[in-house]
């Protein structure tokens, strides 16, 4: 690429950051570090009305911890700065007049309730009313009245937008990097209001003011923006700038049904659609960081979400996922939402975290439950457990019976107890006893020694045997229990389950 490759992620703080938002912050992220090029966070607040205290902070904080923090931001290396549309107000405004100098828009005085008459009047005529070329010169615009009264109109303070002068006739054939060519006729498009009278633009005119300004060379975007790519190519012919590259991202897909993924979805179906946890006065939506996902998890299941690099590879790391990435490969169609796939990526990611890095995480959990255990240890359990787990959180319930004897027994493991089981159960305390190599591999020979040369069937001690331990016939390799729980409390697991059973 002959320049620089400079991309953004562009949210408005108007509550949690979406997962399909995650995907297009992830996506420039990905195409900039590929290219070598920039990834910068532009905060798009000039709709005040909408904005939500804590937003912002909460967008910055989420592609943190996802490992995705953009190189220039509010804040941070701000070469382009202010970062954020509310303190570049003053700006935009010789933007909408060199506009109007030059005939590309216009001043429009209509009011909100005489726009509301109109619309409703094509409604009951069968139409619907779109404000453009078939009637700009018979509305109150500057179009039509003089540029004294115009003037004098303004400095009356009378409420006013300007919009923009679509051009007629015209057929554009734009070029989209995911969709090829794409074809708008002018006629059918409505002329925008860029700039209102309260002196903040509307986000099309920011939008592309800005992207000039930061020297912008791909937009990436979702595909809900593809109906604004002409206005906004047609916004840069009228400045007479160099439009960047356009790519329009296919939608996340409801896990059930048709449409858009939704929050409504995650809270019927029981999965986050947010990063992070976000908290308000009606109540708390759960995050991917606060169920356990681990971040390269989240990343790796949303890059596969409407893109792949042709082969059957799932997992990958993030540097393995900029290695990969083309725009090319992106598909066109949305992609369906599979929450529990999801589960399956924090789970193959999950065993290739170190048992360690896992202990310390598992460590509070057992703190929590009253266990105070050496990392040594927790680690040791950790290792033989974690492929079972598609989370940390679910290690209590798979290793409860390394740090305390069962309470009870599974019913249905119990039918295996019979009335041999008992003494057979105090011959296994015997071999047990005078084991003095009390590890997995020796303990498991010399118990396997004993039942071969007593010609006793395995189910009749191994089952009895775990469920002594564990209270269930689960749990990871029984000797490799016997080690870590050690001599003294095996035999009295054991005691314990002949008298209970």
């Amino acid at each position: 690429m002959s320049k620089q490759v400079r991309v953004r992620f562009a949210p408005s703080p108007t509550g949690p950051l979406h997962i399909g938002g995650v995907r297009t912050a992830l996506f420039n992220y990905l195409f900039a570090k590929k290219h070598n090029g920039v990834f910068y966070l532009r905060i798009e607040d000039t709709d005040q009305t909408r904005f939500v205290p804590g937003a912002e902070a909460y967008i910055m904080e989420a592609l943190e911890w996802l490992g995705i923090a953009p190189d220039e931001t509010v804040g941070k290396n701000e070469k382009f700065g202010p970062y954020r549309q509310s303190d570049r107000k003053d700006l935009y405004q010789q933007y909408a007049d060199q506009l109007i100098t030059s005939g590309w828009a216009y001043y429009a005085f209509d009011t909100p309730e005489s726009l509301d008459a109109l619309r409703k009047q094509h409604e009951a005529e069968g139409k619907t009313f779109i404000y453009n070329h078939h009637n700009r010169e018979k509305l109150d615009t500057s179009l039509v009245i003089s540029t004294e009264e115009t003037a004098k109109r303004i400095a009356n303070g009378e409420h006013y937008v300007i919009r923009f002068k679509t051009p007629v006739n015209e057929t554009l054939h734009l070029q989209d990097s995911i969709r090829g060519e794409v074809k708008f006729e002018t006629n059918l498009l409505d002329d925008k209001v860029l700039f209102k009278s309260d002196g903040m633009p509307t986000y099309h005119l920011a939008n592309i003011v800005d992207d000039h300004l930061m020297e912008t060379s791909h937009v990436i975007r979702g595909e809900e923006w593809l109906p604004s790519m002409p206005l906004h190519v047609l916004l840069y012919r009228a400045f007479g700038w160099d439009a960047p590259e356009f790519a329009h991202l296919p939608l996340i897909l409801k896990p059930i049904g048709n449409g858009k993924l939704s929050k409504r979805d995650g809270d019927k179906l029981g999965f986050p659609v947010f990063p992070l946890e976000w908290k308000t006065e009606e109540g708390i939506s759960s995050g991917y960081r606060e169920k356990g996902f681990f971040p390269e998890a989240v990343i790796n299941f949303l890059a596969l979400l409407g893109w792949n690099d042709g082969t059957d590879k799932e997992i990958f790391s993030l540097d393995e996922l900029i290695e990969a990435f083309d725009l090319n490969r992106v598909h066109k169609s949305g992609a369906k939402f599979d929450p529990e796939k999801n589960k399956w990526f924090n789970h193959q990611h999950l065993i290739k975290q170190s048992n360690e890095d896992l202990a310390k995480d598992f460590t509070p959990i057992l703190v929590e439950k009253g266990f105070s255990t050496p990392l040594e240890l927790t680690t040791k359990i950790v290792s033989l457990i974690k492929e079972r787990a598609h989370f940390v959180s679910e290690f209590w319930e798979l290793s409860d019976f390394f740090f305390q004897a069962p309470t009870s027994y599974d019913e249905k493991a119990t039918k295996n107890w019979n009335s041999a089981t008992p003494t057979l159960m105090q011959e296994l305390t015997s071999v047990l006893e005078n084991i003095e190599d009390f590890t997995s591999v020796n303990i498991e020979s010399i118990v396997k020694d004993w039942m071969t040369k007593n010609e006793i069937g395995m189910g009749k001690v191994m089952q009895p045997f775990r469920l002594s331990l564990v209270g269930a016939l689960k749990g990871p390799h029984l000797f490799d229990i016997v080690e870590i729980i050690g001599k003294e409390e095996t035999i009295s697991r054991i005691q314990k389950a002949i008298v209970a059973l």
